[in-house]
């Protein structure tokens, strides 16, 4: 018969080689790879700067009110309204200046005290070395604030596992129309 001791090392062994046997079988949700798999190397800073263009008037908007609260009539900062928009992104302030993307997302007016918005935004920019490629915009925006500072979170294309900010500023505004013209200065690292 066998001692209670090599009995409890006999279980044990087999316990552990089953477990690891069951173990190796698994499938996992995850592992850690090198960057240059990805074919990622050193990051990159990269400024660009350019005029977003929202036409919120006229026979051909770019960006319209989709939902609202019924507090929304009566509320000096718009708040409850949510809007979607496909502004054009321009090398310069004038409506007619190349065109280097598209913003295209949603703003949602979400503060009571002052005209505060939340945006998601995806630069989609159509010139040069990055053409195809996108960045992620996804923060608060302060509109009357002279410089309004904004995440980058992501991107695709180029500008894949991007990150950094945006300044928006604001070039033009009319007050009946709602349209107004953003100068945006985006600094983004990426690889």
């Amino acid at each position: 018969m066998l001692k209670p001791l090599t009995l409890i090392s006999t279980f044990t062994l087999l316990f552990f080689l089953f477990s690891s046997h069951v173990t190796a079988k698994q499938p996992r949700f995850y592992r850690t790879i090198s960057p240059t798999f990805l074919g990622l190397r050193k990051e990159k800073l990269t400024h660009l700067h350019f005029y977003f263009h929202d036409t919120a008037s006229g026979p051909n908007p770019t960006a319209i009110v989709v939902a609202q609260a019924q507090i929304t009539k009566n509320s000096s900062t718009l708040f409850g309204a949510v809007a979607v928009m496909d502004d054009p992104l321009t090398v310069g302030p004038e409506p007619g200046s190349k065109i280097v993307g598209k913003a295209q997302g949603i703003w949602a007016a979400a503060s009571h005290d002052e005209i505060g918005l939340v945006m998601v935004v995806n630069l989609e920019f159509c010139e040069g070395k990055y053409n195809g490629s996108t960045l992620s915009l996804f923060g608060r925006n302060a509109v009357l604030n002279s410089v309004r500072e904004m995440p980058i979170v992501g991107g695709s294309g180029v500008f894949r596992f991007a990150h950094g900010y945006g300044e928006a500023k604001t070039h033009w505004f009319n007050i009946t129309s709602g349209d107004a013209v953003v100068e945006y200065n985006v600094y983004v690292f990426h690889y």
